[in-house]
C-alpha cells in the first residue's frame, strides 16, 4: 500500500501543533533565516519541541530552508543546517544547490517548488544525486503527473491549496527588480497583487485598470483522488503566513478528503499515527480566499484570475433585493448573517469595501454603514464570526489506539502489556500489593477502572483484557502508577520506533540534463557554481539578485495568459485588432508582454 501524506504550513511551534492535532502527517515551518518566508521564522528551541510532539505521532517536520544564498552566508547556513539536524527534523526543503557541496550531516533533503522542477530530465537527476521528496510546479496537470510518475521512483509532492504565484515558483524577479526585493530571498513585495491597465501600442485599452495578474486561490478539493491515483505522494497546503484558524480548518478539511479516500482502501493508507477528532465542520469557503479555482490540474479555463480584488472575498451569501436609511434586505434563501459577522462587496467602482452586521432581523440586514451598498450588489462574508469563535475553542485533540493486556504473572507480579495500532508493543513488569477481594463481584471492575483512565494522554483505548487467577484486591493508587508508567515507557518506545528516512546523497558525477544555465537557475554562490561544474555544465550565468545590470531581462513567465483571459487567444485567432506588442502599466511601473503561443506562456520584461 502506497502511503499518503498530508502536509500542513505552520507559521510557529503553536499553529504546528494544532496542524498535527487536526490530522497532518507533515508539517512545514521555517527556522531563523533562508526561508522562503522571512517574516515566519522560528527558533531551534521551537522547532526541537515541534519535532518532539510531532514524532509521538509519527508525524514529520520539514523545515523550509528555500531560499538562494549569497557566498558570505554560506558558513552560517552550514551550521544552522547541522543545528537543525541535531533537533531531529525529518528532511529540508531546499532550492540552492550549492547546499550539496557542503559538509552535511545526513540529512534527508527535498526539492522545493522554487526549483522549478518542470522536466522528466530534471527530476531524474535530483533523484539520482539524493533528494528523497520533490515538489512539483502547481501549473502542471493530472497527465504531466501522471507521466511524471511513470519515469521516476521519488516522492512526488504537488500544492492542493492556498495561494498562487502567478509566476513559475522560483523564476519571478518582478520585485527584485523594482525594489530589491527578492522573491528568492523570501522578500516578495507581490507587485502582482497591484492593479494595472493593459493596452496595446496603439493606445487600444484592453482592460481598465485593475488587478490582472492576481489569481484566485487554490482549491483542489475535487481533485485529490485523480492526484493520488496519478501518483502524488504529499499533498501540500499553503501558507505559512495564515493565522491559526486557516490552518486547523483547512487541514481538517484535506484530513477528511483524505481519510474517506482511504477508507477500506486496498492501495492508500495514512503515512502517521493516530486519528483526530473534528469539533466543527471544515469549510474552506469560511477562511481567508480570493475566489477558488483548479489552475491547470485539469487543464486551462478561464476562471483562475481575481481582477476586482487581492483581498479576501470569503463566502458567497447572496444579492441586494433593497437598500434603506440603515439596513439592507439580503435574498431570502442566502445563508443566515450573523450579528458580528464582516461581510464585503464590490462598490459600483470595482472597490472591494468591508462592513460589520450590527444586527440581522429576518432578511433585514443592519450594518455599521449602508454607504456604497446598491440593489444588485453580491455580498460575500469574509468573516463568520461563530464559525471563527468556534474555531477558538480550544478542543482539537488526535489520539492514538491501543490495545492493554494484564495478566498476573505470580502471587503479587503482574504484567501490563500495550499494543498501539502500528502494532508497537511495551510491557512492564511489577510487583503490586495484591491481597484477596473482601468482594468478589467487583474486583475486576475496580481493576479495569483504574487501568482505564487514559485520558489527557495521547492514547484512546480500544480494550482491556484482564488475566488474573483469584479475586484479589490491588490499591488503586498503584494500579493508577503502573499505567502511567506504561503510557510513558510505550511513548518512549514509539518516539524510538519512529521510522527515519535515511539521506543517501550521491557524490558520482552525474550529469545534468543541459549544459548551459541562465541567470533563471539562480546561481548565487560559488558553491552552487561548483556543483554544476562538477556535473558537466560549461556556462552559468549569475542569479538575477548578483548581476549588476540585468535589464532586459524576463522577469516573470505565467501560463496566467492575459489574451486568453480576454477572450483573444491567438492560437484560437490571429485576427484580434490589436497591435503588438501588448503593455502593462500603472502609475510607477511599465511591461512589455509578450506570448509564446507553442508552449502557452506569457512573459513579462521591463520597459
Amino acid at each position: 500500500m502506497r502511503k499518503l501524506e498530508l502536509l500542513a504550513p505552520a507559521k510557529n511551534i503553536d499553529i504546528g501543533i494544532t496542524a498535527i492535532n487536526m490530522g497532518a502527517d507533515a508539517i512545514y515551518i521555517g527556522a531563523e533565516g533562508f526561508s522562503a518566508r522571512k517574516m515566519a521564522a522560528n527558533s531551534i528551541g521551537d522547532i526541537a519541541n515541534l519535532v518532539d510532539y510531532a514524532h509521538q505521532y509519527h508525524a514529520r517536520v520539514y523545515v523550509a530552508f528555500n531560499t538562494i544564498l549569497f557566498d558570505h552566508e554560506l558558513e552560517q547556513a552550514q551550521k544552522l543546517i547541522h543545528n537543525l539536524y541535531q533537533t531531529g527534523i525529518d528532511a529540508l526543503i531546499i532550492q540552492d544547490m550549492g547546499i550539496l557541496e557542503m559538509d552535511l550531516p545526513p540529512i534527508a533533503l527535498h526539492a522545493s517548488t522554487q526549483m522549478h522542477n518542470n522536466t522528466i530530465e530534471k527530476i531524474q537527476f535530483l533523484e539520482s544525486v539524493g533528494f528523497t521528496q520533490i515538489v512539483l510546479p502547481r501549473e502542471f496537470s493530472i497527465d504531466q503527473i501522471t507521466n511524471i510518475r511513470s519515469n521516476t521512483n521519488i516522492a512526488l509532492e504537488f500544492f492542493v491549496h492556498g495561494a498562487l504565484c502567478v509566476c513559475y515558483s522560483g523564476q519571478c524577479y518582478m520585485s527584485e527588480s523594482i525594489n530589491k526585493r527578492s522573491a528568492n530571498r523570501g522578500e516578495c513585495g507581490q507587485p502582482c497583487r497591484l492593479p494595472y491597465e493593459l493596452i496595446d501600442s496603439s493606445g487600444q485599452i484592453i482592460n481598465q485598470k485593475n488587478h490582472l495578474l492576481s489569481l484566485k486561490d487554490l482549491n483542489l478539493t475535487q481533485s485529490i483522488e485523480a492526484l493520488a491515483n496519478s501518483g502524488i505522494d504529499s499533498f501540500k497546503i499553503e501558507g505559512r503566513l495564515k493565522d491559526e484558524a486557516y490552518v486547523k480548518n483547512i487541514t481538517a478539511h484535506y484530513r477528511k478528503i483524505l481519510d474517506n479516500l482511504m477508507n477500506g482502501s486496498s492501495e492508500f493508507k495514512k503515512s502517521s499515527s493516530g486519528h483526530s477528532i473534528h469539533f466543527f465542520e471544515p469549510n474552506p469557503s469560511k477562511t481567508f480566499n480570493r475566489g477558488y479555482t483548479d489552475y491547470f490540474v485539469n487543464g486551462r479555463n478561464s476562471s483562475l484570475w481575481a481582477p476586482d480584488s487581492p483581498k479576501s472575498l470569503g463566502e458567497k451569501i447572496g444579492h441586494v433585493t433593497q437598500v434603506k436609511d440603515n439596513y439592507f434586505e439580503i435574498e431570502k434563501n442566502a445563508p443566515k448573517l450573523n450579528n458580528g459577522d464582516g461581510i464585503c462587496f464590490l462598490s459600483k467602482n470595482k472597490e472591494l469595501l468591508g462592513l460589520r452586521i450590527n444586527r440581522v432581523e429576518n432578511n433585514h440586514v443592519f450594518p455599521t454603514s449602508c454607504k456604497d451598498i446598491y440593489t444588485g450588489a453580491s455580498i460575500f462574508r469574509n468573516h463568520d464570526k461563530a464559525f471563527n469563535d468556534l474555531l477558538a475553542e480550544n478542543k482539537s485533540s488526535r489520539l492514538i489506539d491501543i490495545k492493554l493486556t494484564f495478566t498476573q504473572l505470580e502471587l503479587s507480579q503482574f504484567e501490563l502489556r500495550i499494543i498501539d495500532e502500528d502494532n508497537i508493543e511495551t510491557k512492564i513488569i511489577k510487583e503490586l500489593s495484591a491481597q484477596p477481594a473482601r468482594n468478589e463481584n467487583n474486583y475486576l471492575d475496580n481493576i479495569n477502572t483504574s487501568l482505564s483512565k487514559v485520558g489527557g494522554t495521547p492514547f484512546s483505548l480500544n480494550s482491556i483484557d484482564l488475566s488474573i487467577a483469584d479475586p484479589i484486591f490491588i490499591p488503586i493508587k498503584e494500579l493508577n502508577e503502573m499505567r502511567r508508567q506504561a503510557l510513558a515507557f510505550h511513548m518512549e518506545n514509539r518516539i524510538e520506533r519512529f521510522p527515519k528516512t535515511v539521506a543517501n546523497l550521491n557524490k558520482k558525477q552525474i550529469s545534468y540534463p543541459v549544459s548551459s544555465i541562465d541567470y533563471k537557475g539562480n546561481v548565487s554562490n560559488k558553491l552552487a557554481q561548483q556543483f554544476y561544474k562538477n556535473h558537466g555544465v560549461d556556462t552559468i550565468e549569475p542569479a538575477f539578485e548578483v548581476q549588476n545590470n540585468p535589464n532586459q531581462k524576463t522577469l516573470m513567465t505565467t501560463k496566467h495568459c492575459l489574451l486568453h483571459v480576454n477572450g483573444k487567444c491567438l492560437r484560437a485567432s490571429s485576427d484580434q485588432n490589436l497591435k503588438f506588442p501588448l503593455i502593462l502599466k500603472n502609475d510607477k511601473d511599465t511591461y512589455e508582454l509578450k506570448f509564446n503561443c507553442t508552449e502557452c506562456e506569457m512573459e513579462i520584461k521591463k520597459c
